[in-house]
């Protein structure tokens, strides 16, 4: 006790003192988690739950010291958090959240270090529902992401972490299995991340001056703490690039599977002196002292840094296609899933367990040892992600499959023919294809548009050996349906439909021809003057695998579609379908790989245009892909620029004519003759990465794991000018297909068609519409994204329901704010390129439904 009592005297009289320009520097003791890397999880559960009862201890015994003094921990990533939850008690697990709210125990917004590179924005949001959970529940605000060791860092997932509710961020690099050879050089060390939306987060990513990951700039600055306060005091690079009183040497634990030391309070008492104060930090401390010191006058910095371990996930290229597919096919599952809510507040409760450990696996699916080079196997590691894409698939098949079924329970029917509803998830009337399931097309039938009673185009495919009815339904509603009747009879015959002969695919807005290794050799657009869009180039066209040679036949040819199916052995076993629809401008590409690899393969698309801009889907943005000095969204250093992030599409356009790609299954694209350092802005070609160990074979799953089967799926579309809404719009659309379920018959919905709600500002996405985390207190969530520059005035109103209360939430869904609405009508602003969400109570029963249903058919 007399030492505490003396340590606190000199505290004081030291900050009395001290002159104005005292250097106070913060020390954080933060473990680095190699997630499956260095043992399997039973042992990284155990290495969580020591150091955590540990850490604990030493924050309870120095409780009473000087609040510099008091020993702290940071865990990396809300995992550690959660695998105490499920492994204490709730007495334990309580005394867990006492020290974080106190500051003793330093909890991220973010899950663990990811490969956010790879990951599309919903499952970014995803893996940080957990922290959402944890503020709701216990009124915390976590306010810190992280994202350490991998070199590179997307530019939009600044935005996502702001709107989740990050207001600071720390990287350090390992500089290690890397292609970036100046990553050890920031641009800037201390600087405002900005997004493309104006949000702005704190960060600090020092430059690793002396070429080591346990020093400043890596993810174990405070391993040596003596040695790291000596560096930035005296070191004259460090304070150059770094010229702050306030400084942070954040990092310990490093590789190791568990670190244990009580040294941070002592050296932070030792290493005090008249020109510095030591604390012992839980890194937001620092964060705030700095904003509050230096913020104001500090540069912003709004560029991206392209991708590196991220893309070994291409090294299982399939398992990650299924994560990819399965986090879109959650936008339909949820949709479908909150009108059934509404109507029955009972459909999500016991699915909240199941719901979570699909978004940990969500995240977890991405942790940055995808570099496989550590102690545990890489067949250990494939088999670890499987178990992850299984678990993810696994929920979002059965939420997709329930709420269709009970959609189709609730909604009226009448008569003893068939009926299926079409159902539409995205926020805009549609009109496209929608398969009906098999038993719709045992026989010859009409179908009938009950909304005009009009026989609707339709014919009979067979996909996969299964049959279906394919049916050309028009103005399908936003989050919403229209239902259809099969009746007896022979189907009409109707003009405009696309045909099929030989090589060549056409409609009446385009002519195709193709080659047998399932390129496209040619592809002319009739509505612009008969343009032709491919370029040859080493001998590659659009959609080419390479040299090869095959069969072509037609097939599912009828009133709404044509196919052409190829199949070639070279340069893979592989068939590919190219499909034209009526009155259509989408070109659909089904490619699968039928053989295991172990080489780079891609799919090449080269375009007739001179010049062109490449655009494209990262994560919560669409960059230009160019280098910031030539007016794009590329940091001119430090950055990786050979395969960039590739989400729902990326387009090359020049001038007045442009193609866009819709990719629902691949997540790499590189420009040209683009490499590591080298980012071609001239060469008219985009190859899509199909899979491959990109950096050689010491790094990723080699020979994919040895999987034999390979989904890679593209739309095109060619168009005018570049508008970001209209590619955007194409590639949800083609992503998120009509989807058809059978109607069995409620009271809940109206027979003909019902739109939950009526958007009014076509550039502001509705990105989701899904039943809220917290069940208990039930209601939905909708999330939108703009994607114009300009800040946009939206309303949403929502038929057949008044809005009970509502608020602004975080992108995780904690609650922010009070948001305006009256009556049936939500309002608001969203920035430009910005993001936000919104929690609404609605009321509605059995007789609101349907009184409403029939307003709207009327």
């Amino acid at each position: 006790m007399k030492r505490k009592l003396a340590a606190a005297a000199l505290v004081l009289l030291v900050v009395l003192l001290l002159p104005a320009q005292q250097k106070r520097i913060y020390i954080a003791n933060d473990d680095h988690t190699d997630y499956l890397w260095a043992a399997d999880a039973n042992t990284y559960r155990d290495a969580f739950l020591a150091m955590l009862d540990y850490y604990l201890d030493q924050a309870e015994a120095t409780a009473g010291d000087p609040e510099p003094y008091r020993n702290r921990f940071n865990v990396d990533g809300t995992f550690w958090i959660r695998t105490y939850e499920n492994n204490r008690s709730p007495a334990e697990f309580d005394r867990l959240v006492l020290r974080i709210k106190d500051g003793s125990i330093g909890v991220p917004i973010t899950l663990l270090n990811l490969c956010y590179g790879a990951m599309p924005a919903e499952a970014v949001l995803r893996s940080m529902y957990y922290a959402g959970r944890l503020e709701r529940r216990y009124g915390l605000r976590l306010k810190l992401a992280l994202s350490q060791e991998n070199q590179t860092l997307p530019l939009g997932l600044g935005t996502l972490f702001s709107g989740a509710g990050a207001s600071f961020f720390w990287k350090g690099i390992c500089g290690c299995a890397s292609r970036v050879p100046d990553a050890w050089d920031r641009p800037l060390d201390m600087y405002w991340w900005t997004g493309l939306d104006g949000s702005r987060i704190l960060t600090k990513w020092n430059s690793m001056i002396r070429g080591n990951y346990y020093d400043l700039g890596g993810y174990a600055e405070a391993r040596n703490l003596p040695e790291a306060v000596s560096f930035v005091t005296s070191d004259a690079r460090f304070k150059a690039r770094h010229p702050y009183d306030v400084i942070g040497i954040f990092g310990y634990g490093g590789d190791d599977l568990k670190s244990f030391t009580d040294q941070f309070p002592a050296a932070a008492e030792t290493l005090t002196t008249a020109d510095r104060r030591i604390i012992v930090s839980n890194i937001n401390d620092f964060f705030e002292d700095f904003a509050a010191a230096h913020g104001s006058g500090l540069p912003a910095q709004t560029a991206g840094f392209g991708n590196e371990w991220d893309i070994l996930s291409a090294s299982l290229a399939e398992v990650s296609g299924r994560v990819k597919r399965a986090t879109e096919k959650l936008r339909t599952a949820e949709a479908m899933a909150a009108m059934v809510s509404l109507q029955d507040s009972s459909f999500m409760r016991g699915r909240e367990g199941a719901g979570e450990s699909a978004w940990i696996d969500l995240g977890l699916y991405y942790d940055h040892d995808w570099t496989a080079d550590g102690p545990i196997t890489r067949d250990q590691r494939a088999a670890w992600q499987r178990e992850r894409a299984a678990g993810i698939e696994s929920y979002v098949d059965t939420l997709d499959k329930d709420a269709r079924s009970a959609l189709g329970g609730m909604i009226e029917k009448s008569g003893s023919n068939p009926r299926y509803f079409v159902f539409n998830p995205l926020g805009w009337t549609r009109t496209g294809e929608a398969d009906l399931p098999a038993g719709a097309a045992e026989q010859s039938v009409r179908v009938i548009d009950t909304s005009t009673g009009l026989e609707a185009p339709s014919q009979r495919v067979v996909l996969d050996g299964r049959a279906y009815l394919r049916v050309w339904t028009e103005n399908v509603p936003p989050v919403g349906y229209k239902t259809y009747e099969i009746a007896p009879g022979t189907a009409a015959v109707f003009d405009g439909r696309p045909t099929a002969g030989g090589n060549v695919l056409e409609n009446d807005r385009y002519r195709l021809v193709l080659g047998t290794n399932g390129a496209i050799l040619s592809l002319i657009d009739k509505r612009r003057g008969g343009r032709e869009m491919v370029r040859p180039a080493d001998g590659r066209m659009i959609n080419d695998p390479g040299p090869g040679s095959g069969t072509i036949e037609a097939e599912n040819t009828g009133n709404v579609s044509a196919s052409l199916r190829i199949k070639s052995s070279s340069p893979l076993v592989h068939e590919t379908v190219v499909t034209l629809y009526r009155d259509s401008s989408r070109i659909d590409i089904r490619n699968e790989i039928r053989q295991n690899f172990s080489g780079l393969q891609t799919w090449d698309f080269n375009v007739n245009l001179d010049d062109p801009l490449l655009r494209h889907e990262e994560i919560g943005a669409v960059l230009l892909a160019r280098r910031t000095v030539d007016g794009g969204h590329y940091s001119p250093k430090a950055a990786r620029t050979d395969w960039l992030t590739l989400n729902h599409f990326a387009d090359l356009s020049a001038g007045e004519t442009g193609l866009t790609v819709s990719s629902p299954d691949l997540s790499f694209v590189r420009r040209g003759t683009s490499t590591p350092t080298f980012l071609d802005t001239r060469t008219p070609r985009i190859s899509i990465l199909a899979g491959g160990q990109v950096d050689g074979p010491g790094l990723g799953i080699p020979s994919q794991g040895g999987d034999s089967f390979f989904l890679q799926r593209f739309a095109l579309e060619t168009h005018g000018a570049f508008d970001a809404v209209e590619a955007m719009r194409f590639a949800l659309e083609h992503q998120n297909p009509l989807t058809a379920g059978e109607v069995t018959g409620g009271t809940k919905y109206p027979a003909a068609a019902f739109s939950l709600l009526t958007p009014t500002a076509p550039g502001v996405f509705i990105w989701a519409v899904k039943p809220a985390e917290n069940t208990a207190r039930g209601g939905i969530v909708v999330r939108l994204w703009n994607q114009t520059a300009a800040e946009t005035s939206f309303s949403l109103g929502f038929n057949g329901f008044e809005i009970l209360n509502a608020s602004r939430t975080s992108l995780i869904e904690t609650p922010l704010e009070t948001a305006s609405f009256l009556g049936s009508l939500l309002s608001g602003t969203v920035p430009g390129f910005g993001w936000r969400a919104y929690h609404l109570e609605l009321s509605g029963d059995e007789v609101i439904g349907k009184g409403i249903g029939r307003k709207i058919i009327r």
